[in-house]
């Protein structure tokens, strides 16, 4: 049997289950394409808070649509990294859309229909005729339905938070165990609970729980289900 090539594998799932991680090391170990739809989103919110749409926590939706339009975004290879970063406007802000404040807002960003209207579009004309690593939230149910292999990652919330806590520490920032946590619970709630486009596991993806595994186990297990799709 002749092995399928330029699959497109979506991987969806909570915060912090190491999505961006494991979508980086598939892509490069198969020669595919990673997008970060999770960037995205996060790009969108930092422009928001960037032009004042986020008030003391409160998002002004209708000045957010109504620029919508005024909203570039892009992926422009990092060789030295091995990943594509995203530009905003022109502007690489890789590094500043990671920050506990844009964390912090996303989940109210990415629930506003238009945005995801807008972002999903951007996403599917990413595809192509190339081999794609996608990771998000509704990538295996709305971006890609018919994806050749949908991985759904989850762990537990305080394995996430004691992650991405670690990560942050490890970044020199300043923050608790506890305000970690709870932005990891509220983003779940948020994710889980919106209208349009929640997170769930699709019906047909693999679920991965990592909560015991490191990332290297993560790889290991869903390079497993590449190869059982390719053959």
């Amino acid at each position: 049997m002749t092995k399928k090539q330029n699959m497109i594998i979506a991987i969806d799932g909570y915060s912090s289950t190491g999505k961006s991680t494991l979508a980086k090391n598939l892509a490069r170990e198969l020669g595919y394409v990673y997008v970060d739809t999770g960037s995205m989103y996060r790009a969108v919110a930092l422009y928001a808070m960037r032009n004042g749409f986020i008030q003391e926590g409160e998002l002004n939706i209708e000045a957010l649509k109504k620029a919508l339009d005024q909203i570039e975004l892009d992926f422009v290879h990092n060789a030295d990294k091995g990943f594509s970063e995203i530009f905003l406007n022109g502007e690489k802000v890789e590094g500043l859309i990671r920050s506990l404040e844009v964390s912090n807002q996303v989940s109210q960003v990415a629930r506003i229909p238009e945005v995801r209207k807008k972002l999903v579009v951007l996403q599917q004309n990413m595809a192509g005729d190339k081999g794609i690593v996608m990771d998000g939230r509704d990538i295996g149910t709305v971006v890609f339905p018919d994806a050749d292999l949908k991985i759904f990652l989850t762990a537990s919330p305080e394995t996430r938070a004691k992650r991405r806590y670690k990560e942050m520490c490890d970044e020199g920032r300043d923050i608790t165990y506890e305000s970690v946590l709870k932005n990891v619970s509220e983003r779940d709630l948020m994710d889980t609970t919106r209208k349009d486009s929640p997170l769930v596991k699709a019906g047909d993806a693999v679920e991965i729980d990592n909560s015991h595994m490191n990332v290297e186990q993560t790889f290991d297990t869903a390079m497993e289900w590449v190869r059982r799709v390719r053959e």
